[in-house]
């Protein structure tokens, strides 16, 4: 999988150039918001806007708004050992592959009362629940929460998606401030310059760190 030259024990040492096709990075956002084009899609954009100037490949799945079950606590995914959770009839399983072949996500949320919104806390219990019941699926993998709020609340809501990257044994990205930004109405985001700025640094950060763990 690594392009180089190594040497075979030959007598007459011949060096072979072991070639692969060009890896391309991605990183996957999950927009947790009933709004799809509001202040956290928005947050969103500009942190894969500066990762996609690094090169990196993105991508935007909305979550908020869509018919997301809650884990049931049946503990299938721990006897199928299929990567999969049983409850077929909404999108957590394609996103559970999504997150299996990127090196980085970032989820987002609005605040609600301080916490994340029901569909990102459902998807969230399912996906890394059965990521830990298939050998720790997204260990040494990158993730980003970050949230939008009116006034506050916004640093608790992150906190609760971190916790999932922790417990997962997965590295958790930060910026120049907490990774969150002001805004009620769909856009007033924008006019928070200090949280869009931290919304930019952090898609550097993302791309720094998964540029270097890979050695690209």
């Amino acid at each position: 999988m690594i392009t180089g030259y190594y040497n075979i024990p030959t007598p007459d040492i011949i060096l072979i150039r072991v070639c692969r096709k060009r890896y391309q990075m991605m990183v996957i956002a999950f927009n947790g918001s009933p709004h799809s084009d509001g202040n956290t899609y928005r947050m969103i954009w500009h942190a894969l806007d500066a990762i996609e100037k690094a090169g990196i490949k993105t991508e935007i799945v909305q979550i908020g708004g869509k018919n997301v079950h809650p884990c049931t606590a049946c503990g299938k995914c721990f006897e199928n050992q299929d990567g999969r959770c049983v409850l077929e009839k909404d999108m957590v399983n394609e996103c559970i592959g999504k997150i299996a072949g990127a090196d980085a996500i970032i989820i987002g949320t609005p605040t609600y009362f301080a916490g994340v919104s029901p569909e990102i806390k459902a998807f969230l219990d399912r996906t890394f629940f059965v990521a830990k019941a298939n050998g720790e699926m997204f260990r040494h993998k990158l993730g980003a929460g970050i949230a939008a709020e009116r006034r506050s609340g916004a640093v608790c809501a992150v906190d609760t998606i971190n916790h999932y990257f922790g417990i997962s044994g997965m590295f958790t990205a930060g910026s120049r401030y907490w990774n969150n930004a002001k805004g009620l109405e769909p856009g007033d985001v924008e006019s928070d310059e200090e949280g869009i700025d931290t919304m930019r640094q952090l898609g550097e950060n993302i791309a720094w760190f998964i540029k270097r763990a890979g050695n690209r």
